[in-house]
């Protein structure tokens, strides 16, 4: 099945750098792109693109208000896109709140051609792009920002089997699955199937609102290192 991707950024050479290296791989193609947020949504809107490449920083409506606007669309338009965020920085300050508005993940824009290829396709069969070595990075900026627990977040781990807790607790922290299944003396698929369970039973989209949902709840506090 071909990708269908569109290219939301304001710099002219970025979105045609990025159209050549995704047109060229012979399960994506790019129908379209935008040079700010608010075009990028009316072009997602006329073609229905499965990914789309959104810069954080742009004019008119910048990344974040666009990725809200696909992924929580109006009533009577049904089409929901993957949205990978972009941006110059490991951090950005919108990418916490383009995670916690359903992004799938963000990528650095001076990241290998390879990873830029591997992150559509991996958006594109709905996983989520945040690298445990991101997460790290991710995590140290949200602490900065918010470290009260939510009361009603914190009542939701109650649902969890101590096992999936500490898959939870463990993705929080950074490590990927193989990391994990180390970590618990178990086969990665088995940690797979621990991680669909969380997301089921949390109505979480992907490891991105895990993170998010395991510091809201206090599991896993500023400052605690992976073991």
């Amino acid at each position: 099945m071909t990708i269908r991707v569109i290219i939301v950024d304001d710099q002219a050479m970025v979105r045609a750098g990025f159209a050549a290296l995704l047109a060229a791989q012979s399960d994506i193609d790019v129908v379209g792109e935008a040079p700010d947020g608010r075009q990028g949504v009316e072009v997602s809107r006329s073609t229905h693109p499965d990914v789309v490449l959104m810069d954080v920083r742009m004019p008119e409506m910048d990344g974040l208000a666009a990725a809200r606007a696909l992924l929580d669309p109006p009533p009577g338009v049904v089409h929901r896109p993957k949205v990978l965020m972009l941006t110059t920085f490991d951090v950005d300050d919108y990418v916490y709140e383009a995670l916690r508005a359903g992004a799938s993940g963000f990528l650095l824009k001076d990241a290998p051609p390879a990873d830029l290829i591997a992150a559509v396709r991996v958006v594109a069969a709905g996983e989520a792009l945040l690298a445990p070595s991101v997460t790290r990075r991710l995590i140290a900026d949200f602490a900065k920002q918010r470290t009260a627990p939510r009361k009603a977040t914190s009542l939701r781990l109650n649902g969890l089997t101590p096992r999936e807790t500490e898959v939870l607790e463990l993705i929080a922290r950074g490590l990927s699955n193989q990391e994990i299944a180390e970590t618990l003396v178990l086969a990665e698929q088995t940690v797979k199937t621990h991680i669909g369970r969380v997301l089921a039973k949390l109505d979480l989209r992907d490891r991105a609102q895990i993170v998010i949902f395991a510091y809201e709840s206090g599991l896993v506090t500023p400052g605690e290192s992976a073991p």
